[in-house]
């Protein structure tokens, strides 16, 4: 019977859990947020917390479980147990998230029915006709109500691996009261045992007496001494006080309804509740019994019980995604102030106003070795290379030139625009989405536009290996200047649409300008234009 019950008890185990781990594991934490969660005694810790002057936030109403449950009882105790069950109703409520408390009803038969004959004692053959060792085989009927008061530990509640828990595995321990009613059959005794294979198999001899019997028709007697006889009620009913505890797991099968097994153990103080007082030790209930949980209370106003949500999420979500903490704005060094930082920067000791690329490397726009700012010839045509340390080719200068050339070398040039030093800004592998730090970039780009009305920006996306690399070159500029002019309000006559050059396809560059360009241009492969 025993092997049948835990095997049917597996089985179900094994649906229950499937279906709870197939659930999504909820993390959230943002009941913290909500005050109508919040009693009311505990809304100035609530206050202080939304305002940063204390730490922990403020304990939430939670609701609470209205349980139900029924399964397999038995006695342990001087005589062999018989199948029996039982059934019953609680109502739980949490202290904490591992702590709670539940006062529970539980209601059950349970049987018993010896293989062997006994000697009647004193208050046996007293209670049930006998004469004193009389030879009879002991056995009762046990109809009890017992009422517990439950204090139970939740031990995997608390996690720093996942959400909240969708298993509750629980302790429990309380005070049982226990009322039973204990009657046997006087009837299994003398003449009537006649036929009983005794000495053989005890389940022979078990079916042979349960032919024989007439029904539980006589109160179970109660020895005196000790406080056997105390709580005594009408000559029938035994008052035990009693301890309780044992150990269930609960799995959670919506944000309500949970299901789950449990098995107590109930020790009344008492070797009476077997109908046989042998004096050795007491009797002992064992109840094994599916327990099912409805969660009971306004959602608005609470919370799930606490044994479900897991404490730690307010504290890894506050980490993953902060809401909450009051964080101080990034600094980002750039030592060379180029602008681009030194955690980027390839070059990181360029001069100050040395103009860079994305990468914070001193740009060298014709190629021949020496950087912008120290090459005195700026487009050095490659049939004139090598050049000197001045970036000036070995090309004879034309005759006609020669006179020009001094002129302008003894003029003192000024730029016409001192916008220079612009960062970068780069862009996920396919996308053409601005991100936040991107939004900064371009902001701080306006504001140098909007500081130099006399300048241009020219912007440049690279991307020439292909027709897809083209067109996504298109889309990241025209996204770039789509940002400026809407959101930032520069004139599209200040921007020089760029696209497709050679370089980094993952980055638009911005570059201080005079020059005249397009601040448009058609899309040159429209049919591969991205849109995320």
């Amino acid at each position: 019977m025993a092997s049948k019950k835990y095997t049917a008890l597996l089985g179900l185990l094994g649906l229950v859990q499937s279906a709870t781990f197939a659930q999504k594991n909820d993390a959230n934490a943002d009941w913290w947020k909500d005050s109508s969660k919040v009693a009311t005694k505990r809304l100035p810790q609530y206050n202080e917390f939304a305002n940063n002057q204390y730490p922990y936030p403020a304990k939430p109403r939670d609701m609470w479980e209205l349980g139900f449950h029924g399964g397999y009882s038995f006695i342990s105790g001087d005589i062999d147990a018989r199948p029996g069950f039982g059934g019953g109703l609680s109502l739980r409520k949490s202290l904490g998230h591992i702590f709670s408390v539940r006062a529970d009803y539980t209601g059950s038969f349970n049987y018993g029915l010896d293989y062997r004959t006994r000697p009647a004692d004193a208050a046996t053959a007293a209670a049930l006709g006998y004469a004193v060792n009389q030879q009879y085989v002991a056995n009762y009927r046990n109809r009890t109500h017992q009422g517990n008061l439950d204090f139970i530990a939740s031990l995997n509640t608390l996690s720093h691996y996942r959400g909240n828990p969708k298993t509750n595995i629980y302790t429990f321990v309380g005070y049982s009261l226990v009322v039973a009613d204990v009657d046997v059959d006087n009837s299994l005794t003398g003449a009537n045992l006649t036929g009983v294979p005794f000495g053989g198999k005890r389940s022979d001899i078990k079916k042979a007496l349960k032919d024989k019997m007439n029904g539980y028709n006589s109160n179970a007697p109660v020895t005196n001494g000790n406080r056997e006889p105390v709580g005594r009620v009408n000559d029938n009913q035994l008052i035990r006080h009693a301890v309780s505890f044992g150990a269930g797991i609960s799995f959670k099968l919506s944000s309500r309804l949970s299901l789950g097994v449990e098995e107590r153990l109930t020790v009344p103080f008492s070797d009476d509740m077997d109908g046989v007082n042998a004096g050795k030790s007491n009797d002992f209930y064992s109840y094994t019994a599916i327990r099912g949980g409805l969660a009971i209370g306004n959602s608005s106003k609470r919370v799930a019980p606490l044994w479900w949500i897991n404490p730690n999420n307010f504290i890894y979500n506050e980490l993953n995604n902060p809401k909450h903490m009051k964080l101080p704005p990034p600094v980002l060094p750039d030592a060379d102030g180029d602008g681009v930082t030194d955690q980027f920067d390839l070059e990181p000791n360029t001069p100050a106003g040395a103009p860079v690329d994305a990468r914070g490397r001193a740009l060298d726009t014709d190629g021949d070795g020496v950087p912008d700012y120290k090459d005195k010839e700026l487009l050095t045509p490659q049939k004139c290379f090598p050049v000197n340390a001045d970036g000036v080719g070995n090309c004879p200068e034309p005759e006609c030139c020669k006179e020009l050339r001094d002129k302008i070398a003894n003029l003192q040039l000024v730029p016409a625009c001192s916008i220079n030093n612009l960062p970068s800004l780069q862009f996920k592998s396919g996308s053409v989405k601005i991100s936040k730090d991107g939004e900064s970039i371009l902001n701080s780009v306006a504001e140098k536009l909007n500081a130099n009305p006399t300048c241009k920006v020219k912007i440049i996306g690279y991307g020439a290996s292909d027709k897809r690399a083209q067109q996504l070159s298109w889309d990241r500029v025209n996204a770039v200047e789509k940002y400026l002019v809407e959101k930032q309000g520069i004139s599209e006559g200040r921007l020089i649409f760029t696209y497709g050059q050679e370089g980094d396809s993952n980055t638009v560059d911005f570059q201080g300008t005079t020059e005249e360009g397009p601040n448009s241009v058609p899309a040159p492969h429209p049919n591969l234009k991205r849109t995320k």
